[in-house]
């Protein structure tokens, strides 16, 4: 189990990208269980949609792809100064729209994995609603100069 304190160590997404908000279980190089609580607070609620608020799909994927760097970073022994990038996404399908007050649980597998590539597959529940599903590529690489915070 990871909180938010052990995620933000990893993940440089902060607020209002940070889209994972625990880590439920973790089995290396095969698979990560996290959740991402949806609030009506959530900055994106303001214009998707005005008096219909759904989460949006990409965001859902944004999740997914942040649960899946943490399962590489984690599962190759990532060291302080690597990053994982997102290359790429196939096979993405929204199945049911994820409303405020709902609970996301981010399951992510790895397909295949050639190091510094990976191939995971996500997919997201709302209790036990397949909501979202998609093929994830990412690589886990060290941080360039240009990319050092000053």
């Amino acid at each position: 189990m990871m909180d938010i304190q052990e995620i933000v160590a990893i993940l440089p997404h902060r607020y209002p990208f940070l889209l994972v908000d625990r880590v439920l279980s973790f089995e290396p190089s095969k698979k990560m269980v996290a959740l991402k609580n949806v609030t009506i607070n959530e900055p994106f609620f303001q214009g998707h949609f005005p008096g219909h608020p759904i989460m949006p799909g990409v965001l859902i994927i944004e999740s997914m792809a942040q649960v899946g760097g943490i399962l590489a970073y984690k599962s190759a022994n990532g060291k302080e100064g690597q990053l994982v990038y997102f290359l790429g996404i196939d096979k993405a399908k929204f199945r049911k729209p994820v409303l405020p007050g709902d609970q996301l649980r981010i399951e992510v597998e790895v397909l295949r994995q050639r190091p510094p590539y990976w191939k995971l597959k996500g997919m997201a529940y709302v209790g036990e609603q397949l909501v979202a599903e998609a093929e994830l590529k990412a690589m886990l690489e060290k941080k360039g100069p240009s990319e050092d915070a000053s």
